[in-house]
């Protein structure tokens, strides 16, 4: 164990130029050995990845210089310490832990990928993850990085920085390859044509209309009509967030209040020549710019010990919330000439609004959730291919939660009447039913998937010998898909374009197994070479979130607290029967965001557990596939529990990573004697 961790790495000097060497080593006499503490962990990358790999791919470089000015300092010294790799890990790392917490800031998340990037590579490395600012260290705080990341919607940045976290983790790329992906995937160049179309203004144009209209008939009461005043509202929004987001700097302050004022004024001045439902269309339309997801993580954070961030996330979402309906109030103020509580209260009435109505007894209930949900996933930049999947997990979510609210209901009813008109408990109940269940199926569906596509990275890399007849299905059927999405524009470029790569290999690997035939080795072009690592990074395992975080979406509380603060700016009257009062809200919140919440740790806890079982009773399981169920399994224990970690407590470490930092340093003994 000693002589293979001592294998590693080792950098001798000779004559002033650093050498780095990986095979292994005979311990014998060593000259001029470099004393400087080496990284523990599992150490610094193979430098053979490139040599063991079906096509021998060229070496590629990452150009340290356009890094930003802080981080290429950082860089430059710990490369004159520790090695040119040592800092380019850690600016993959950094720059990992940024574009990962700008969707969502999920904290945790982004957490337990760090730790094990740090694990693999043993970086000294230390962070603190704020909701907005983030300060990374390295070195025992020698070095110090301040980052400010802003919130925004991104589940194709979550799952592409995820992935090729993982790649590198697994030694399927290089940390140049790594960082260069990274760089390639900022520039959308890993992006479908209709991907590119819905990530920025002014394509983003055609979500806002859609999403209003949907939302607002599939959860706020509205009619017909209403859906179209929702739609004609949300572009006017979309068109001021676009605006206020073209000019930049301070103006994108002002894009909560100055979106709330003009839906309120566009819909007092609509509501002048015609009525409808106002509460119906302020809540469709403001419902894409609400932070129930946020509102929901930061529960989550709470529940799981991230005290900080879970409370400074829970009174931020609700202030920026208070903010927007605000703004939504005094336009319609404006634009009725002061009767806003009036207006408020007549368009709640049952003649323009259709409280209470009971959706099991329309067919299209489904149909108009999938359609807002489509419209959900263009605003979290999902890639168009990894919509079926993603509607999957929101249509489960909801089903469950909607169908186990009627039942509770409907099963402990007392002489005909439901059981819980009194309480919230059949609320609670269903949303962690559905929060659960949402959870699962994402967490299933990231594994079957990752299951089929692995096995068609090895189909397109000719490792699979003797295919059975169901692999030959499976293959066929993914090739035919992919010309189909690709063909159409859902899929990116490359994936099309990797289909003639397949062919080609196909017909090398004939004429290499050909004792006749004078080919060698592999012969790919330099696109090719790129169509190749792109294989490699998307083979590996979905980030369940990026799926799982919109069906979250379409279960948080974003709207119920816009109630909360537009019952607190319009009071309902007392002879109201559709009024609520603030404090029936309130409760109503809580109740929905905690069991939300804990129904997102029940389905993960479910999960780990039966992959738990499973492991322990599979005897022939090897040494290799063991490990990377054990890394799987405490990456995913990362997604809702907030790991101790040694710079927290040192008591906290566990007994085989004792161990392994033991051999390390039997290791570094051996070689400095």
């Amino acid at each position: 164990r000693v002589e293979a961790r001592a294998a590693r790495a080792l950098t001798i000097s000779h004559g002033g130029r650093e050498e780095r060497r990986y095979r292994h080593i005979t311990f014998g006499p060593i000259m001029t050995a470099d004393r400087t503490p080496k990284p523990k962990g599992d150490g610094l990358m193979r430098q053979d990845i490139r040599m063991n790999r079906t096509i021998e791919t060229s070496e590629r470089k990452f150009d340290v210089k356009t890094l930003p000015d802080d981080m290429r300092r950082v860089h430059d010294k710990l490369a004159s310490r520790f090695g040119e790799e040592y800092a380019l890990l850690w600016v993959f790392t950094l720059r990992t832990a940024t574009e990962l917490h700008r969707a969502w800031h999920m904290t945790l998340l982004t957490s337990a990928l760090l730790l094990q990037i740090k694990k693999k590579f043993g970086l000294r490395m230390t962070w603190n993850l704020g909701v907005f600012k983030c300060i990374f260290r390295v070195e025992d705080g020698d070095y110090e990085i301040h980052r400010k990341v802003p919130y925004d919607y991104d589940s194709e940045y979550q799952d592409i920085y995820y992935r090729i976290a993982e790649a590198l983790i697994e030694e399927q790329i290089t940390v140049h390859e790594a960082l260069i992906y990274q760089t390639e995937a900022k520039h959308g160049l890993h992006t479908s044509r209709i991907g590119r179309f819905l990530r920025d203004f002014p394509g983003r144009l055609v979500l806002y209309p859609f999403q209003a209209s949907t939302i607002a008939y599939i959860f706020f009461e509205a009619k017909f009509y209403d859906m179209g005043v929702a739609a004609v509202v949300g572009l006017a929004a979309g068109l001021m967030e676009y605006a206020l987001s073209h000019v930049g700097g301070q103006a994108k302050v002002l894009i909560d209040v100055v979106v709330g004022l003009t839906v309120g004024i566009i819909s007092g001045l609509w509501y002048d020549y015609r009525r409808f439902c106002v509460p119906s269309v302020f809540l469709g339309v403001l419902y894409w710019f609400f932070y129930g997801t946020a509102f929901v993580v930061g529960i989550l954070e709470i529940i799981a010990g991230e005290l900080e961030t879970g409370v400074t996330r829970f009174i931020a979402v609700s202030v920026k919330t208070f903010v927007l309906s605000l703004g939504a109030s005094l336009g319609l103020m404006i634009s009725v000439g002061g009767d806003a509580l009036k207006t408020w209260q007549e368009s709640q009435s049952d003649e323009y609004c259709e409280p209470g109505q009971d959706m099991r007894h329309y067919w299209w209930r489904y149909p108009m959730y999938i359609a807002s949900s489509v419209a959900v996933l263009g605003q979290y930049r999902l890639p168009p291919s990894q919509y079926p999947r993603a509607l999957i997990v929101m249509t489960v979510g909801y089903a469950v939660q909607y169908e186990s609210f009627i039942g509770f209901g409907q099963f402990y009813s007392v002489d005909g009447n439901d059981a819980f008109t009194e309480d919230h408990l059949d609320t609670a109940a269903s949303n962690v039913a559905g929060a659960a269940a949402a959870t699962v199926t994402a967490l299933f569906l990231s594994w079957f998937i990752n299951t089929h596509k692995q096995y068609y990275r090895d189909r397109v890399l000719n490792k699979v010998e003797d295919p059975s007849a169901m692999g030959n299905f499976i293959f066929g059927a993914m090739r035919l898909s992919t010309y189909i999405l690709g063909t159409i524009g859902l899929l990116r470029e490359s994936d099309y374009q990797r289909l003639d790569l397949d062919e080609k290999l196909t017909k090398q690997k004939s004429e290499l197994d050909d004792e006749t035939h004078e080919r060698q080795r592999y012969e790919v072009t330099q696109e090719e070479e790129n169509l190749f690592l792109e294989l490699l990074v998307s083979s590996e395992d979905l980030n369940p979130w990026a799926i799982l975080m919109p069906a979250v979406y379409q279960l948080v509380p974003g709207s119920v607290i816009a109630k909360l603060w537009f019952a607190s700016i319009f009071p309902p009257s007392p002879d109201d029967p559709n009024g609520t009062s603030t404090d029936s809200v309130f409760s109503n919140l809580m109740v929905v965001s905690v069991s939300l919440a804990l129904g997102l740790i029940f389905g993960f806890a479910i999960v780990q557990t039966v992959v738990w079982v499973v492991g322990k009773c599979n005897p022939r399981e090897s040494e290799s596939k063991e490990k990377t169920r054990l890394m799987r399994q405490e990456m995913m224990e990362g997604m809702y529990t907030s790991p101790e970690t040694p710079e927290d407590d040192p008591a906290s470490i566990r007994p085989e990573d004792k161990e392994e930092e033991s051999a390390d340093s039997m290791a570094e003994e051996e070689i400095s004697s």
